[in-house]
């Protein structure tokens, strides 16, 4: 046992107190950067003084590139506020950073002198780095565009703030078992976070429930109910080698001190004394809580209003917020009006979550500002821009008039007024689309026990542009999801094919690949010029490249073998075929027939001659995303690939030839291990149900070859990499419509590969397990989600050939490496620096703003 003594001596004599405790918040030499380490090690302290273990380390050298951080973050500020230009506000309801400590120092362009620092204190930059847990603020796709976004925004020096919300616990931490999966809380939040600053002078009120007043004049107002507060929590959010760092603006719920019962607590009555307070802490709890009960849909409702209105609402505080600023920007600067606000403000709506946006900037405009309706309205479809990311029916949000009468009544009205206006310009300007007017509408009654608010309907109405995330995606939205309205408002509608940071997703998650891009290209100039990386054509067949991109891809795979092992205690040879599908588990995204398929070549291996398996292309299969809690047939799926990898990576006979693992908990920080070490990733949706994703670009960025149908930017990505260096198969969309009428009226006729499959599966070859519930959903003719309404049985033979090309061309290695430097070398066009640069100069009207 140590003694109190043995740690203290331990402690004089770590090499840290070679160094100063020292506050410098803008060292750049690792001396200094060491000693201001030291200082926070010392002065803000979290543990005990007697340690300085990495996680203590990790807390320390957070706060000391946060003080950097926080000089830059205050002159870009004052910046934008001397300067006035036109501000980009960004909503939406995840946001997906993954971790911040070695992104920071990155952008800012001080990793060396910070691994440097840290060597001196004891400590090496990897292990100080692998304590940061990510913040559980977002899901999936979604969330991290938004993150790659901010990244953008900030390098390109744009005057742009992102604003969600705070969730404490997350969507869920996922654990795998015997059963299958399991979901915790998240505990990023469990001692705190050294990145957010949370602003105690940002504290809005926030209403729900209550009724509307109207004066003897007709100005009506909304009372009553319960108000909480919104607390701002900002997280700096730094360009590459740029000072500009621009805001994450996270908020938190919360109650007063009036709002406490003192007396009723001192009665005994413990719940109803603090019950507000309780209220409050729901709203921020978790990420898209369950709504099968009215209560459930109050709480998803209470979030995303409590974003909208505390990002859009006019308080008197110093740091304030859209509106607030607005008019904080025009004071000394003689009159102004409201017609200007649009000429300052565009709010982007990523996806409908954050819809409510449009009837309170109303509410506001109306009843505190004391706008007219044809005013305000004015303004707000002049301020507000929607990104659509989904043609799937349910992801299409539709709300309860009952639930959205009660929990906002005033914004009730103003939808109502929204929708009767519209339809009154129908009947005057446009009366060949009466016809077309029930579908078109914000409110739909059409079912009187159920009437809804069609949330994107309210968007398309209300936005002066409406965008899709890929080409195909846009067309589809043009075409059929929104080609009424197309015929209305034509010039409303544009494509933003999405984009990724290749900071995160190459330069720091792969340094090994990116010094040897630098060195053939010549120059670093591609981490912000993405396009510059079509340079690697010219060296395609060159056998010294080749060795070196081969040496830093196996160097990739040996770091990700060692991870899996890790967290899945399943050894896999790095030697075989990477062949990786990771994202959210659902129907559409078809991980079952990738499991299927591995099914296959299970049994088929099975079935060889051990010389005949001696010329298999071996393959380690890999799985990773979450599945929706109450979502029966993912997690089905999930626990499906967990039995068959039980079975087959346990079996002598084949596990040199066929690995399947599900790496459990897929985050930002597990996919820059999964992405780097990647060869063959999957990105088999159904043609035309994919709105664009961007793992696909990462994976692709990063020397994977893609096997996918021509969905969302897979379409993009072959134009761009060459058809001969993508895996297609499958169904196109054009063709999906007709090809489900086929199955539903039962002229479908299954591959026998595809039923020899599904039949291994139901002999219990991977467990007693009942599986036939989800392999049903394959079979039957008719329904959303059965009757293979994703086309699994369709597309697997042109699947199960794909994959057979892939292993041919495994064998030729040479081939395959020319391929994968192409891969690269075609992915300039998917930089978020590109999609945002086109936001900007497309949509939001506004320009760079750097900060001297």
């Amino acid at each position: 046992m140590t003694t109190a003594t043995e740690s203290n001596s331990a402690a004089h004599n770590s090499p840290a107190t070679k160094f100063p405790a020292i506050a410098n918040p803008t060292a750049e030499k690792s001396s200094d950067i060491a000693s201001n380490i030291n200082y926070h090690a010392k002065y803000s302290p979290h543990f005990s003084p007697l340690k300085f273990e990495p996680e203590q380390a990790f807390y320390a050298t957070a706060e000391s590139i946060r003080d950097c951080l926080i000089q830059h973050w205050n002159e870009t500020y004052l910046h934008f506020h001397k300067v006035d230009p036109k501000q980009t506000y960004y909503l939406s309801m995840e946001y997906l950073q993954g971790r911040a400590l070695t992104n920071a120092i990155g952008n800012l362009d001080i990793l060396d002198a910070y691994a440097d620092a840290l060597n001196k204190l004891g400590h090496e930059l990897e292990e100080i780095a692998e304590q940061e847990k990510d913040a559980a603020l977002g899901n999936g796709g979604l969330g991290r565009l938004a993150s790659c976004f901010l990244d953008s925004m900030a390098t390109l020096n744009l005057p742009a703030w992102g604003y969600g919300l705070r969730y404490k616990y997350g969507l869920f931490k996922q654990r795998i078992t015997k059963e299958g999966q399991g979901e915790v809380a998240e505990d990023w939040l469990e001692k705190f976070s050294p990145w957010e600053v949370v602003r105690h002078d940002v504290v809005f009120p926030v209403r729900f429930f209550g009724h509307v007043l109207v004066s003897n004049t007709g100005s009506r107002k909304w009372v009553g109910g319960e108000v909480l507060q919104a607390l701002a929590y900002n997280v700096p959010i730094p360009g590459y080698k740029t000072k500009n760092t621009n805001s994450l603006r996270l908020w938190e719920a919360k109650a007063s001190a009036d709002d406490f019962n003192l007396f009723q607590f001192n009665d005994g009555k413990y719940e109803s004394a603090a019950e507000l307070h309780s209220k409050a802490q729901q709203i921020c709890a978790v990420l898209y809580p369950g709504d099968a009960t009215e209560d459930g849909k109050i709480l998803r409702l209470k979030q995303q209003f409590f974003l909208c209105s505390a990002s859009l609402q006019v308080c008197c505080q110093t740091y304030m917020d859209i509106i607030a600023r607005f008019k904080e920007r025009r004071e000394g600067k003689g009159p102004w009006k409201w017609s200007e606000f649009p000429s300052k403000v565009a709010v982007q709506l990523n996806d409908t979550h954050p819809t409510l946006a449009i009837p309170e900037l109303m509410r506001l405009l109306l009843d505190d500002e004391g706008l007219g309706w044809d005013e305000a309205w004015d303004v707000t479809t002049r301020t507000i821009a929607y990104t659509n990311h989904t043609v799937l029916p349910e992801a299409l949000e539709k709300w309860s008039q009952i639930v959205m009468r009660k929990l906002l009544p005033r914004h009730m009205e103003i939808i109502e007024e929204i929708d009767k206006r519209f339809m009154a310009m129908i009947h005057s300007s446009r009366t060949d689309m009466e016809s077309r007017l029930s579908s078109m509408r914000i409110l739909d009654s059409s079912n009187p026990q159920k009437p809804v608010v069609r949330m994107a309907n309210l968007c398309v109405v209300s936005s002066h542009t409406v965008n899709g995330v890929a080409q195909l995606h846009s067309d589809i939205l043009k075409s059929e999801l929104f080609a009424d309205y197309v015929s209305i408002w034509p010039a409303k509608f544009q494509n933003k094919t999405n984009g990724i940071t290749p900071r995160r997703w190459l330069r720091f998650c792969s340094p090994e690949l990116s010094n040897i891009i630098t060195k053939w290209l010549k120059t670093d100039g591609w981490v912000t010029k993405l396009d510059l990386l079509t340079g690697l054509r010219e060296f395609a067949d060159n056998e010294d490249l080749h060795a070196e991109w081969a040496s830093a891809k196996m160097a990739n795979k040996r770091r990700l073998a060692q991870y899996v092992l890790q967290v899945t205690g399943v050894s896999i040879d790095p030697n075989s075929l990477f062949d990786i599908q990771v994202k959210r588990i659902h129907e559409y995204k078809r991980q079952l027939m990738n499991i299927l398929g591995a099914v296959y070549r299970y049994k088929k291996l099975k079935e060889m001659s051990p010389e005949e398996r001696k010329k298999a292309t071996p393959r380690t299969i890999m799985f990773g995303g979450k599945a929706f809690a109450t979502y029966t047939n993912a997690k089905r799926i999930v626990k499906l690939v967990n039995d068959v990898g039980a079975v087959v990576n346990n079996d002598p006979e084949i596990s040199n030839y066929l690995k399947v693992v599900f790496v459990p908990n897929y985050n930002v920080s597990v996919a820059e291990v999964l992405i780097p070490g990647s060869e063959l990733s999957q990105h088999i949706s159904t043609a035309g149900m994919e709105a664009s994703g961007t793992s696909n670009m990462k994976f692709s960025l990063n020397g994977c070859i893609i096997i996918g149908t021509l969905d969302g930017a897979n379409v993009e990505i072959r134009e761009e990499v060459g058809e001969e260096n993508f895996f297609l198969f499958g169904a196109t969309a054009d063709e999906v419509p007709r090809l489900r009428k086929e199955r539903e009226d039962g002229l479908f006729k299954p591959d026998p590969r595809f039923e020899e499959a599904k039949q291994f599966i139901r002999s219990g070859a991977f467990g007693s397990y009942d599986y036939n519930p989800l392999l049903e959903s394959l079979e039957g003719n008719s329904g959303y989600g059965r009757g293979d309404y994703f086309l699994v049985g369709y597309d697997f033979p042109s699947y199960m050939d794909a994959q057979d090309r892939v292993d041919e061309a495994y064998k030729d290695q040479r081939r395959w490496l020319k391929m994968s430097i192409l891969s690269t070398a075609g992915s300039g066009k998917f930089s978020s620096d590109r999609t945002i640069a086109q936001y900007a100069k497309e949509i939001w009207k506004i320009e760079e703003c750097i900060v001297p």
